[in-house]
């Protein structure tokens, strides 16, 4: 009898310990995303928008770390389309990357494409967006794993989390708007509202309660806000009044936390912060404010928006009286303050756990140089152009704007057929080196083409991305796909190669897949070619990116079948 219930008990603790690790192992979460032109009024101006689903922003995505994401995508629209899952690493999935031209043809109209892909190593905050001309200036949405089922957070648990998604809103079509500067070959029409989870805020004409986000909370609380700039063309300063927070994650890597009363994000980036609201009702509502940083000579929104912090009262008396309290206003950086830029974004270290290693390089097998700035394409005959002296704007890596091929790198690639598409000469540093960031040289003629740099499998590769002050010095956030890459250092001035690596921070330097490259100055950045595929690097202003400021790593296949890049998927969009 003894024989039998132990028997029992071993069968039981084993049911047990099999249903635990059922909970633990991964889940295949799927969703699908309509693509379809909707009437949108912000600002007092309707405009036919690109929605998934019929929502700005667009859906949330949520996941936990491990799963697998299955996400199918019905392009409604008469618009080709395409998404990029931003700060994904795409291990053996680069098929499903997004970006047009790059690692696949867009989604055409009337067409299915279904994105499927693991999220491995990852936990944070990230999102999806259009990748394909300027269509993710209303086609965007949060992502948000979530650590593994019983694997805490490194920092205290939020009592709820929130994500807030900077936007701006165009009175036109976006696409319109690009393609005619484009055409032009001047600087496109700016925005004319900035927006906080797809609304514009109390500041600007036109726009009341109704257009207004509203974040509620109750005192003595913490709360996680994952914040996401989705705008096209704008680094944002902001702040919330009479509160500090503590940033916590970066581009879905954790960080060691620190206190602020205002921060800074580019586009691209994303940012975890714990808010600990007052441990009583305040009796006052508080602006969450957002203005521009802009460093560049052109045109910008130069606005504000809001959203308001507002308490749950403890009584009905109390919120009548609030809603005749004006909110309280933070104050933010200066427009161009450059230095608090530079200092913020030094203030950020990996955590450097033994839970959560800084696996940075520690030996760099090839080195690359890369200006970034601004230049100018000639004028077509019988046309005039709004440019500088009656030129083109154009954007530039080491003087080549980068021409979009009009068939996928990554298809080309992988099946050999890259003559007439591509070519592997993209120069590792300027073909002719200046003062970069002093007077600029007379000529700012670009180079068009679509050249790629060639990696074998792990690859320990150190880029410094060098800003130019080829019509003026610019604060530019870098992208790159594919990868997280290691922040080792960033300066004022031109990058000294035989000075300034000293400085270089090898121990516990930030992890993220977007870095603000200073105005008038560089940073240096390193990464692990581990995954085989076409990955873009490019500004993540998407003016400056539609100019040709972008390039293109090829990185081969290991000897390893895990190191391989498998053939695409059936449904792949065909050109």
């Amino acid at each position: 009898m003894g024989g039998h219930l132990l028997g029992v008990f071993v069968f039981s603790f084993l049911n047990l310990c099999l249903l635990q690790e059922l909970a633990l192992a991964a889940t295949t979460r799927h969703y699908k995303f309509d693509i379809k032109l909707k009437n949108v009024t912000r600002v007092c101006n309707t405009t036919a928008i690109l929605t998934a689903n019929g929502k700005f922003p667009g859906p949330r995505i949520v996941v936990r770390e491990g799963d697998r994401l299955v996400v199918k995508v019905v392009n409604h629209s008469p618009k080709n389309v395409s998404i990029h899952w931003h700060g994904i690493r795409q291990l053996q999935s680069g098929w499903y990357d997004g970006p047009s031209y790059i690692t696949q043809c867009p989604i055409q109209t009337g067409q299915t494409y279904v994105y499927n892909f693991t999220i491995v190593g990852q936990r944070g905050t990230l999102f999806w967006h259009a990748h394909i001309s300027w269509l993710r200036a209303t086609l965007y949405g949060p992502i948000i794993i979530l650590p593994k089922r019983g694997v805490p957070y490194p920092f205290p648990k939020p009592y709820k989390q929130v994500p807030i998604l900077f936007g701006e809103w165009f009175n036109a079509d976006p696409e319109a708007i690009i393609n005619q500067s484009l055409q032009t070959g001047g600087g496109p029409n700016v925005s004319v509202a900035y927006t906080i989870n797809g609304l514009p805020g109390p500041l600007y004409n036109c726009s009341g309660d109704k257009d207004t986000y509203k974040l509620k909370v109750k005192p003595g609380k913490t709360y996680l806000l994952r914040l996401i700039n989705a705008a096209l063309n704008d680094e944002i300063f902001i702040s919330i009044a009479n509160h500090t927070v503590t940033v916590v994650e970066a581009d879905a890597s954790y960080i060691k936390p620190f206190e602020t009363d205002k921060f800074l994000i580019t586009p691209g980036q994303t940012m975890n912060v714990l808010l600990k609201t007052k441990p009583y009702y305040p009796n006052a509502t508080f602006f969450i404010a957002a203005r521009p940083y802009a460093t560049g000579t052109g045109t910008f929104d130069n606005s504000t928006v809001a959203a308001i912090l507002e308490y749950e009262s403890p009584t009905n008396s109390t919120l009548l009286s609030i809603m005749q309290l004006p909110p309280l206003k933070p104050t933010l950086p200066s427009l161009n303050d450059t230095p608090f830029a530079f200092n913020f974004s030094r203030r950020f270290r990996s955590l450097a756990s033994v839970q959560y290693p800084t696996n940075v390089p520690q030996t760099v097998d090839k080195r690359f140089f890369f200006t970034v700035g601004l230049g100018t394409s000639p004028c077509p005959k019988n046309q005039t152009c709004q440019g500088p002296n009656g030129t083109k704007f154009s954007a530039s890596m080491n003087n080549i704007s980068f021409a979009l091929p009009t068939t996928a790198l990554l298809q080309s690639y992988f099946f050999g057929k890259s003559n007439g598409v591509y070519t592997t000469n993209f120069p590792s540093k300027p073909i002719i080196p200046f003062d970069y960031t002093g007077t600029p040289p007379n000529n700012t003629m670009v180079i068009n083409g679509t050249k790629v740099v060639v990696l074998p499998f792990n690859t320990n590769v150190e880029v410094v991305l060098q800003d130019t002050s080829i019509l003026g010095n610019e604060s530019h956030p870098l992208h790159l796909h594919g990868y997280n890459f290691f922040v080792l250092a960033s300066g004022f001035g031109n990058f000294d190669p035989n000075s300034d690596p000293a400085n270089f921070n090898t121990v516990d330097p930030v992890e993220r897949n977007t870095i603000g490259v200073p105005s008038g100055g560089w940073v240096a950045i390193r990464f692990r070619a581990d995954n085989p595929g076409a990955w873009l690097m490019h500004c993540h202003f998407d003016v400056h990116l539609s100019w040709g400021l972008r390039m293109a790593w090829i990185v081969l296949d290991g000897n390893l079948p895990s190191q391989k890049l498998p053939p695409p998927p059936a449904d792949l969009p065909k050109c």
